[in-house]
């Protein structure tokens, strides 16, 4: 019998990153029997809602959460949570690297650990790794084509000495070989933009990203082909593992929506969902509301609390959603629309009544609507999503766009009649455009569960990864 060997898993910070580990980790264990996973949970100064995961998952025994105490992080010089995120993970490397040597480098530790992989934003992990004399993959949470648009940067700052911060406020189309079109500079992620905070987080990265042994990119190869070829001809660039669409579908649908689902006609509710850090102040949720009454459309709302100035940690529910919405809207819909808190995501786009989905292009909420089929509208939020709206609509035409270039830490009012507009796009007209982008969902719906079976892409990228493991364990 084959002895059982460790790997440990970093996930980054979040429910979205520690939700795709663990799936990842289930995906893995599930094709060999000789391999456990150890998913280090870094504690986080803000709420993630991390804890209520790992103490109420039921994992196989081959699968351990350990919880580490990050050092004490100051957040009150940091503006934004993509740096509060990264300093706090910096700031546990010594924790990691004393965790690794204690659980699992000991003299007394039977299980032999064939390597580390960590998220991108736990990617300085890859110096402890290396320290250690143990092989580093990353888990890239994002697009491929953003992966290149990193590299793009990076490059850009070290081989020709140009800040992608220059382009700030400009019409410039940047030619970044990931993406088919060139990539407007309005559309570059924030960081990118920040010259002065932020800026050195995404060059750092991919400079730390080009020492990784390989890359595993929750992506599959008959969605961004395109973006995979770019990176594969690209020397500097690790080997690639493109294993998605990693999904978590083990979501307990919510008893009171799936029942007024039920009620509706099949692809005729619009979902409106923009993440756990997704809200908006209440002159916008007022123009949604507009657009949303007279459009005329069926449609299930998640709302959350507008967040406080200084508020970086996930938004809570609107405990009384008439305080913020339009006099006598509730009334006015309450026979084709349903306003509630958080949204069991998965669940609800799996349902046959959903026709639709307004998202924030979160990657993960983007797979998940190719997973059951459902069309999108675009409307980012923040970190890379505005990035991950411009592939969908432009370059591979598969989403309606409301406001592409939109940034929650520098909102401009999107009004009712531009968001009605996309509605309609999306679900009332019977137009060209609205029927070619259901029929290409459709198209990779069924390409996202091949790629992961039997011979599929994804399938066949995992075998590699699983190959790569089993040769450093023999090693």
């Amino acid at each position: 019998m084959e002895s059982t060997k460790q790997l440990v898993f970093i996930p980054g910070p979040g429910m979205g990153h520690l939700v795709a580990a663990v799936e990842i980790g289930k995906l893995l264990i599930s094709r060999v029997n000789w391999l456990s996973i150890t998913f280090f949970v870094i504690d986080l100064p803000i709420e993630t809602r991390v804890h209520t995961y790992t103490n109420q998952s039921q994992l196989n025994q081959r699968l351990q959460f350990l919880q580490l105490s990050s050092p004490q992080t100051q957040t009150n010089h940091l503006s934004n949570r993509e740096a509060l995120l990264v300093e706090t993970f910096n700031n546990s490397k010594e924790l990691v690297r004393n965790a690794i040597i204690q659980n699992f480098m000991t003299t007394s530790s039977t299980n032999r650990l064939v390597g580390v992989i960590v998220d991108m934003f736990s990617d300085k992990m890859i110096q402890v790794a290396t320290d250690l004399g143990l092989p580093s993959y990353v888990f890239f949470t994002s697009s491929a084509a953003f992966l290149g648009l990193m590299f793009y940067a990076q490059t850009l700052k070290d081989e020709h000495n140009r800040d992608i911060s220059d382009f700030k406020n400009s019409d410039t189309l940047l030619p970044v070989s990931t993406y088919i079109h060139p990539l407007p500079a309005k559309v570059l992620p924030n960081a990118m933009l920040d010259k002065i905070s932020r800026l050195h987080l995404p060059l750092s990265t991919a400079r730390m990203l080009r020492q990784a042994k390989g890359i595993i990119i929750n992506t599959f190869v008959e969605l961004e082909l395109h973006s995979i070829k770019s990176l594969d001809n690209d020397d500097g660039v690790p080997a690639l593992y493109p294993i998605g669409p990693i999904i978590n579908l083990n979501q307990e649908p919510d008893e009171s929506i799936n029942s007024w689902l039920d009620e509706q006609q099949d692809s005729s509710v619009l979902f409106l969902c923009f993440g756990s850090y997704g809200s908006f102040n209440e002159e916008q949720l007022k123009e949604i509301a507009v657009a949303l009454d007279h459009s005329g459309c069926r449609f299930l709302w998640s709302l959350r609390q507008p967040q406080g100035k200084d508020e970086i940690g996930a938004s809570d529910d609107v405990a009384r959603p008439e305080q913020v919405l339009p006099v006598g809207f509730l009334t006015r819909t309450m026979n084709r629309g349903k306003v509630i808190g958080w949204a069991p995501q998965v669940a609800v786009l799996s349902h046959r009544s959903i026709g639709g989905f307004i998202t924030h292009c979160g990657w993960n909420s983007i797979l998940e609507s190719l997973w059951f089929g459902v069309p999108i509208a675009t409307w980012p939020m923040y970190a890379e999503q505005q990035v991950n709206a411009f592939e969908m609509v432009v370059d591979l035409e598969i989403a309606v766009d409301i406001k592409m270039e939109y940034r929650s830490e520098s909102p401009v009012l999107v009004t009712a009649e531009e968001i009605e507009n996309a509605i309609r796009r999306l679900m009332l007209d019977s137009t060209e455009e609205k029927y070619g982008i259901r029929k290409k969902m459709e198209e990779l719906k069924d390409k996202s569960r091949k790629a992961l079976l039997e011979g599929g892409s994804s399938y066949c990228f995992l075998e590699s990864l699983i190959n790569e493991f089993k040769d450093h364990s023999s090693n």
